[in-house]
């Protein structure tokens, strides 16, 4: 049921960091558990209307301008 190289790259990732190699195998069920998941509903993710496309020369001014006006507020 497991790749033998699997299986020794977990019993050696288990003696290296002195866990239980159940404990290995308990996190990478999970995450395939957390991976499996859908949701039903669509999400209400944002959008914003930037009125043209945007390309590197727009968001590089954009990140330089932020970080002109912030250099003004920080205090060490």
């Amino acid at each position: 049921m497991v790749d033998e190289r699997d299986l020794e790259l977990i019993k050696a990732a288990a003696a290296r960091e002195g866990r239980p190699e159940s404990e290995l195998f308990r996190e990478a069920f999970h995450l395939a558990a957390l991976r499996s998941q859908r949701w039903a509903d669509e999400w209400d993710i944002p959008t914003f209307d930037f009125g043209g496309p945007v390309g590197q020369a727009g968001v590089e001014r954009a990140v330089s301008e932020g970080i002109n006006e912030g250099e003004g507020s920080v205090r060490e």
